[in-house]
C-alpha cells in the first residue's frame, strides 16, 4: 500500500522535481520577470536565483547572447495563451561555445483560465545541431570543392567553405612542385620547409592576419606546426600559449608585428594528403571563445581529405596539360617559314578546359617554284594522344608536301595514314571503326600564277578576302574526314589578285560562342572586313571578335596574305628536243643573270641549266620549257613532257656519265622534282649572297 502523502509532501516533491530537473527549467510573469529559475537554468545563467528573481528578462544576460527571439516568444505566450517552441541557437551566458538550445514555453493559468506565468523548459541540443551541420558542411564540401581543375580555385573553395563557420581565418599553402604539377619530394623533419600562399581568407575585411601575399612563398620551420603536419602527416593543434606557435609567431618580426593584434584561441594545421602523396597544408585559425574540439578535429581531416583529393586532380591536370602544351609548342611551327609567296600571321590558342588541350595545328610550308603550302588540322580528342597523333600527322603532311603531291592526292595519303594509325590502336581492325579522327585542309599557292588550290578533308573551307574588301567564303569540294576511307578528295582552284588575304583556321574559331558553324563563319568575315590592321593585329581582333574568355577547344588561325612576281621576276623559254639548244639555255640564262644584276650566280646557274637541259633531251620529251625565278632564291626549272623521275646514283670510275645530278645537288642549296599534268619539272634553288640582286 503507497503512503498517503499530504498536500506539503507533494509540494516537496514538485518543487524536488522543479529543482533537480536534469534540464533547464524557469518561470515568468505576464511581464517576463523571472519567478522562479531551476539548479540547472542557474548553472546555465550563471548566476543564482535570488539574483534574478523579480527582474524582467533578458536581466542577466551578457549583451552579446541573444534573446530578442526568445524574450519575443515569451511575450508571444503569456499574450495568447498558446504554447510555443522555439529554437535558438547562441552561447550559454556561463560559457563561451555556441549551443543550440530548443525552447519549449506553455502558459499558466489561474482559477479563472488566465494567463498568469509563463513556464520554459530549454534542452541543450548542441550535440545534435553540431553534428547535423557537421553533415551538412561535407555534403557542400561534395559539391563546392572542385568545381574546376585549377589549383587555386580549388584552394579558394575550401576556404570559403569554412569561413566564418567553422573558422575565423584560413590559409591553403601548398608545395611548390605541386603548383608544376610535379610529384613533391618527401623532406626530412628537421629541414624548413617552403610553402606557396594558394588561398586565404577571413571574416576581417582584408584579411589582416594573412602574413604572406597570395602567391608568395614562405618558410616553416620544422617546430611551426605547419610544417609538423606536413611532416607527420597527421593534423597538428596548436594556439596561443603552445610554446612551439609561440615561438614560430615569435621568430619573424612581421608575422609577430601583424599576429600582435590578435589572440588565437586555437590552430589547426591539417596536411593535404591525396593518394600517398603530401601536396601542401591549410592552417585554420579561430580568435572566437570557443576553441576547436575533437569533433572539429575530425570535420577537418575530412575536409582537407576532400580538397585534397580535388588538388591533386588539378595537379595531375596540370601535369598532363604542361606536358601536352610543351609537346604540341615543339611540334607547331617555331618561327617564320623562309618563303616569300605571302605574308603570314598565325595563332594557336590551347583550351583550358578540362577535357585538355587538342590536337589543332598549322603549317607553312615552302614548296619549289616560290609556291607554299598552307595547312591547318584538327586532330579529334584532347591531351597527349591527341598532340602526339598531331605531330605524325604534321610531320607527314611535310614530307608529302616535299615530294610536290598535288592537294587532293596529299589528303588521300594522310587518310591512309590515319587509317593505319587507328588499325594500330584497335589491335589491327582496318576497317577505321574507332579510328583517330582527323580533319585538314591544305592549300597551294603558286605567287608567279596566282592560283590558289585547295583541297579539304571534312575541314572548314577558307576566307577570302580581296583587295576591294569583298569577303567571301572559298566553295571548296569538302572530302570526308581523314580516317573514313575509300573515297576521293577534290581541289578547287581560283586565281586570286595580289594583296588578297586567305583566312584558313579550325572549328574552334567559328564554333566557339553559339556551337552554330554558320554563324561563326558570318562573324569572321565580318571581322575581317574593313580592317586595314597589320596581320598580326587582324589575328588578335579575330580572336577577340570571336572567342569568349574561355574558350573551350583548340584554336589555330592562319592568315595569309598574297604576293605576285611579275614578269620581271620570271623568265620562260620554249626548247627544242635537241642538244644543240643546251649551250642556246646557257647563254639565254647568263644574259637574265646579268640583267637582274646576279651575275655571280652565273657559273653554277650554267651548268645546272646545263645538266637539266641535258637531261630533258636526253631522257625526257616533248614539251621542253625552261624557267628561271628571282625571288629570295634563285630558281632554275626544266620541264618536259616524261613523267619518270630522276634520281641520283654513284657513278662509277669509268663511268661517262651519270654524274650531272650529283654535282646540280652539291652546287646548289636544294633540288627535286615535281609532277604536272603534262609530265614533270625538275628544279633547284640556289641561295643569293647580299651583294647579288
Amino acid at each position: 500500500m503507497e503512503p498517503v502523502r499530504g498536500d506539503d509532501d507533494e509540494r516537496a516533491l514538485v518543487e524536488r522535481a522543479f529543482r533537480q530537473a536534469s534540464f533547464s527549467m524557469s518561470v515568468f510573469d505576464a511581464s517576463q520577470r523571472y519567478l522562479r529559475l531551476n539548479d540547472v537554468a542557474c548553472e546555465v545563467m550563471g548566476l543564482d536565483e535570488g539574483f534574478l528573481r523579480g527582474h524582467a528578462f533578458p536581466y542577466g544576460l551578457p549583451e552579446d547572447v541573444d534573446q530578442l527571439g526568445t524574450l519575443q516568444a515569451l511575450r508571444e505566450v503569456a499574450a495568447t495563451g498558446k504554447p510555443a517552441h522555439y529554437e535558438s541557437h547562441t552561447r550559454a551566458p556561463s560559457g563561451i561555445r555556441e549551443h543550440a538550445w530548443n525552447l519549449e514555453l506553455w502558459p499558466l493559468r489561474d482559477e479563472a483560465g488566465t494567463v498568469y506565468a509563463v513556464g520554459m523548459a530549454a534542452f541543450d541540443s548542441s550535440e545534435q545541431h553540431w553534428a547535423r551541420q557537421r553533415l551538412a558542411v561535407l555534403d557542400e564540401a561534395a559539391v563546392s570543392v572542385g568545381t574546376s581543375l585549377d589549383l587555386g580555385r580549388t584552394a579558394r573553395e575550401l576556404a570559403e567553405l569554412v569561413i566564418p563557420r567553422f573558422a575565423d581565418f584560413a590559409s591553403v599553402d601548398l608545395l611548390e612542385a605541386v603548383m608544376h604539377g610535379e610529384e613533391p619530394l618527401d623532406g626530412s623533419p628537421d629541414v624548413t620547409v617552403v610553402l606557396r600562399r594558394v588561398a586565404h581568407l577571413s571574416t576581417e575585411q582584408g584579411t589582416p592576419e594573412a602574413v604572406i601575399g597570395l602567391g608568395a612563398t614562405d618558410a616553416y620551420p620544422p617546430y611551426s606546426p605547419p610544417a609538423r603536419a606536413l611532416h607527420s602527416g597527421r593534423p597538428v593543434l596548436s594556439g596561443s600559449g603552445d610554446p612551439d606557435f609561440d615561438r614560430w609567431i615569435a621568430s619573424v618580426p612581421a608575422r609577430a608585428d601583424r599576429m600582435r593584434g590578435f589572440v588565437v584561441t586555437s590552430l589547426l594545421a591539417v596536411p593535404l594528403i591525396a593518394r600517398g602523396t603530401t601536396l601542401g597544408v591549410a592552417v585554420l585559425l579561430r580568435t572566437r571563445p570557443d576553441a576547436f574540439t575533437q569533433d572539429d578535429f575530425t570535420l577537418a581531416k575530412e575536409l582537407a581529405g576532400r580538397a585534397a583529393l580535388c588538388v591533386d586532380n588539378a595537379r595531375r591536370y596540370t601535369r598532363e596539360r604542361t606536358t601536352a602544351l610543351t609537346l604540341q609548342e615543339s611540334l607547331l611551327p617555331s618561327g617564320a617559314s623562309p618563303q616569300s609567296a605571302v605574308d603570314v600571321a598565325c595563332r594557336y590558342l590551347p583550351t583550358d578546359s578540362r577535357a585538355g588541350v587538342g590536337g589543332d595545328w598549322y603549317d607553312i610550308i615552302p614548296l619549289s617554284g616560290a609556291r607554299v603550302g598552307l595547312v591547318v588540322g584538327d586532330v579529334v580528342g584532347h591531351g597527349i594522344q591527341a598532340s602526339a597523333t598531331m605531330g605524325r600527322l604534321r610531320t607527314a603532311v611535310q614530307t608529302l608536301a616535299d615530294v610536290d603531291l598535288p592537294s587532293d592526292e596529299l589528303l588521300a595519303h594522310l587518310d591512309d595514314l590515319v587509317l593505319r594509325l587507328g588499325g594500330d590502336d584497335d589491335n589491327g581492325d582496318r576497317t577505321g571503326a574507332g579510328a583517330t579522327g582527323a580533319t585538314c585542309l591544305y592549300a597551294v599557292y603558286d605567287p608567279v600564277s596566282r592560283m590558289l588550290t585547295v583541297a579539304s578533308a571534312g575541314h572548314p573551307p577558307p576566307v577570302l578576302v580581296l583587295p576591294d574588301g569583298t569577303t567571301t567564303v572559298v566553295d571548296v569540294s569538302v572530302g570526308p574526314v581523314l580516317g573514313v576511307g575509300g573515297l576521293p578528295f577534290e581541289t578547287t582552284e581560283l586565281e586570286l589578285p595580289e594583296g588578297s588575304l586567305v583566312a584558313l583556321y579550325t572549328d574552334g574559331l567559328v564554333e566557339a560562342v553559339d556551337r552554330d558553324p554558320d554563324v561563326g563563319t558570318a562573324r569572321l568575315c565580318q571581322a575581317l572586313t574593313g580592317s586595314r590592321s597589320t596581320l598580326e593585329d587582324r589575328c588578335d581582333q579575330v580572336l577577340s571578335a570571336l572567342l569568349p574568355k574561355h574558350p573551350s577547344d583548340d584554336v589555330a588561325l592562319v592568315l595569309a596574305r598574297t604576293r605576285a612576281l611579275d614578269a620581271d621576276h620570271v623568265k620562260v623559254w620554249d626548247l627544242a628536243a635537241d642538244f644543240e639548244v643546251v649551250a642556246e639555255a646557257r647563254r639565254l640564262a647568263a644574259a637574265q643573270l646579268d640583267a637582274w644584276g646576279l651575275t655571280e650566280a652565273g657559273f653554277v646557274t650554267e651548268l645546272v641549266v646545263s645538266e637539266l637541259v641535258t637531261n630533258a633531251i636526253r631522257y625526257g620529251a616533248d614539251p621542253i620549257q625552261l624557267r628561271l625565278i628571282h625571288d629570295r632564291t634563285l630558281i632554275c626549272e626544266v620541264s618536259d613532257g616524261n613523267s619518270t623521275s630522276p634520281h641520283l646514283r654513284r657513278a662509277r670510275i669509268y663511268d661517262e656519265g651519270g654524274r650531272g645530278l650529283l654535282l646540280v645537288a652539291q652546287l646548289t642549296t636544294r633540288w627535286g622534282t615535281r609532277h604536272t599534268a603534262t609530265g614533270k619539272t625538275i628544279w633547284a634553288e640556289q641561295a643569293l649572297t647580299p651583294t647579288m640582286g
